[in-house]
């Protein structure tokens, strides 16, 4: 009781922080006129975009919440209490509550970076990066509390896994919805204003560029909140489960407050108080490059990991935890794998390395090999976080068992409260630079925004390949947390045979989903955005005085096309996440179920890194040529580069974020709902 305690308080120390934080954005100064009327609009299209997706959400949440409690606490548990509901509710409430804070205070803090960015480049890199220190601090307390809370209250891992279960449920549909609607909007406007118009991004006389604002951070911001929210708690519950498990294998009922119990939430509160101290060595210099500003951000991570190795190897110690010092060479697996897959992500994405500049060379001859290299360094990509996932998995597992595997997981999300801020940071400076040129800003302060926004897209990047490799991990925690949930008791864990037939058709069916989930929402892009383009053009056409400056576009008709198509589009998709493993677990039993787990995770992790870096590196390569290289902006070059752009804008931001959290759900929802496949 008295080690979750200190869980506990530490969470709390979170919150206040992060509250003094974005008391200390709010109080920036906010720029001209303009850009309050600017930042007012997109502040107000974001509210309206996350309040109706919540709203519908919620619908779905009752449901399920019902389901859990009739079928499984009462009629299969026959627990007089609906505890597994009750996690369930309390962690769709959570997620949702950390996807509000960050898009909040993000949609503030846009203004506040660009009127910062005036000052200097290093004032607006502050403000940015507060913002996102925000969010990071506030989804891992609220998720060391949420889990800690009920921890206490039930005393039982099965039922918190609940948490994590309706963690999920908001995860998948805030990344979808929100990548819907932030890259329709993104390609609308890419495709009309860019390639044919010949304007500038972000250009206040495109219609679609609030739109485009406002996605960035219900996409980039609420949905990557929930998204890491739900890996986070995850990752700690399976840990747990897996210890729970063990000893019961034994013979063994140890407290639930003991040592191998509690190790995991010690290593995520002393996680977050080694976050909190990284994040004061972010700054740089007034002028900076690109790999100086990369560093800045480097050097808070690499500061908060060494500090987490000290404090876990302390915190084993002070457990007296038997075979300590090997789960200590776990967790450390844990935290390289996951500085590996980021390495390696910032390699293949940033235009400070040779696989983007020669996605940008390779527009010289137009959209058809832009995206022919693009493609092909995206699976190439493959190679280092698949790498740092397999050596991660056969240390930790020879450390320290399955044990050490979910621990490692632990260890890798265990400075989440950094690592988050620096990917949350993009959205912000992207805002701002578009706010800069909306505001028409002197020439000066854009290039501050563009480098901003160029670091924000490695970070984003960067994020983006850390939560897919925490994913993996996460996910073979839940799946082995699984495969004991499955076994009678008294008996050794339960092997999945995949020479059974059964468990052959799992594996592919598991194998198969990733791709349905990626076409449909990548179609559900692809029909949003039609509707965009040709909103754009006919207001082109219709509205006099647009392309002169003198007529006002109608930004609002362009954020509800968004909105319509996004909510209608992210059902189907995030309902099959749910559906899927109870289907097989019904149809084909729980040994095929494992399979299908299997075969989803393999797939799902190497299409999600493959979309996610390709889609970076597209991103970039054009960002390169904009910064002169390649004949610049506005150039064929140029054009083809903005193409492979809007094709890489829903692989990096819609499709392969999303499918992280795809393979997450559907280990958790076979992990809750096993009493009833047994």
């Amino acid at each position: 009781m008295d080690y979750i305690t200190i869980a506990l308080a530490t969470g709390l120390v979170a919150l206040v922080f992060s509250a003094l934080l974005a008391r200390k954005v709010l109080q920036e100064d906010q720029g001209t006129d303009t850009m309050k009327e600017i930042g007012k609009a997109v502040q107000e299209g974001a509210a309206a975009f996350l309040g109706r997706e919540y709203r519908s959400l919620a619908i779905f949440v009752v449901l399920v919440t019902i389901v859990i409690g009739v079928f499984l606490d009462t009629m299969q548990l026959e627990k007089d209490i609906p505890e597994t509901a009750i996690c369930y509710l309390a962690g769709a409430i959570c997620s949702a509550l950390t996807g509000y804070v960050g898009m909040s205070i993000a949609v503030r803090a846009n203004t506040r970076t660009a009127a910062a960015a005036m000052v200097g480049l290093n004032p607006g890199l502050r403000v940015a990066f507060n913002s996102g220190t925000v969010m990071g601090l506030t989804v891992v307390g609220i998720g060391i509390i949420g889990i800690s809370v009920l921890y206490i209250v039930f005393q039982d891992i099965s039922v918190v896994a609940g948490f994590g279960f309706g963690a999920s449920t908001i995860a998948l549909f805030a990344r979808v919805g929100g990548g819907i609607f932030t890259k329709a909007a993104d390609v609308g406007s890419d495709i009309v204003g860019k390639v044919e118009a010949g304007i500038p991004e972000d250009d206040p006389r495109n219609p679609a560029t609030i739109a485009d604002n406002v996605g960035d951070n219900v996409g980039d911001v609420a949905g990557m909140g929930s998204d890491l929210f739900e890996s986070y708690a995850s990752s700690i519950i399976a840990t747990i489960a897996i210890a729970t498990a063990t000893a019961a294998a034994v013979g063994a009922s140890p407290a639930y407050d003991s040592p191998r119990m509690v190790l995991p939430l010690l290593i995520a509160a002393v996680g977050i108080i080694s976050s909190l101290i990284g994040t004061f060595f972010v700054r740089t210099g007034s002028e900076a490059s690109m790999s100086t500003l990369l560093w800045a951000l480097r050097k808070g991570i690499y500061i908060a990991s060494a500090l987490v190795l000290v404090s876990s190897y302390g915190a084993i110690q002070y457990l007296n935890i038997e075979d300590g010092n090997m789960i200590f060479l776990s967790i450390v697996t844990g935290l390289i794998a996951g500085n590996v897959i980021g390495f390696a992500t910032e390699y293949y994405t940033s235009y400070e390395y040779s696989p983007t500049k020669k996605i940008a060379e390779s527009a010289q001859t137009g959209a058809g090999t832009t995206i022919i290299t693009g493609f092909a360094t995206g699976m190439m990509s493959t190679l280092i976080p698949v790498a740092a996932v397999i050596a991660s998995i056969l240390i930790a597992h020879w450390a320290a068992g399955l044990y050490g595997v979910a621990i490692a997981a632990v260890g890798m999300l265990s400075t989440l409260g950094i690592t988050l801020a620096t990917d949350a940071y993009g959205p912000v400076a992207d805002n701002a630079g578009g706010i800069a040129e909306q505001s028409h800003l002197d020439p000066e302060v854009r290039e501050r925004t563009d480098a901003l926004d160029s670091l924000g897209n490695t970070t984003a990047a960067t994020g983006k390949g850390f939560a897919i490799g925490s994913a993996a991990l996460t996910s073979l925690a839940l799946l082995s947390a699984y495969a004991f949930a499955i076994t009678p008791p008294g008996q050794d864990m339960l092997s999945i045979n995949i020479l059974d037939p059964k468990v052959l058709v799992g594996l592919f069916i598991g194998a198969l989903l990733p791709f349905i989930f990626s076409a449909l929402t990548m179609q559900a892009v692809g029909t949003a955005a039609y509707a965009i383009v040709n909103e754009v053009r006919r207001q082109f056409r219709e509205i006099p005085g647009i392309m002169e400056g003198t007529g006002r576009p109608d930004y609002a008709r362009c954020v509800d096309i968004s909105t319509q198509g996004s909510l209608k589009a992210m059902i189907v998709p995030g309902a099959m996440a749910v559906i899927a493993p109870v289907a097989v677990g019904f149809i084909l039993g729980p040994g095929p179920l494992g399979g299908m787990l299997i075969g989803a995770i393999a797939a799902g992790f190497l299409l999600a890194v493959t979309m996610a870096n390709s889609g970076g590196a597209w991103d970039n390569a054009k960002k390169y040529i904009e910064a002169g290289h390649f004949d610049g902006k506005g150039s064929e070059t140029h054009k083809a580069a903005v193409t492979g752009d809007t094709v890489g804008d829903p692989f990096k931001d819609t499709s392969g974020p999303a499918l992280n959290i795809l393979i997450k759900l559907m280990s958790i929802v076979a992990l809750v709902f096993a009493p009833l496949f047994i």
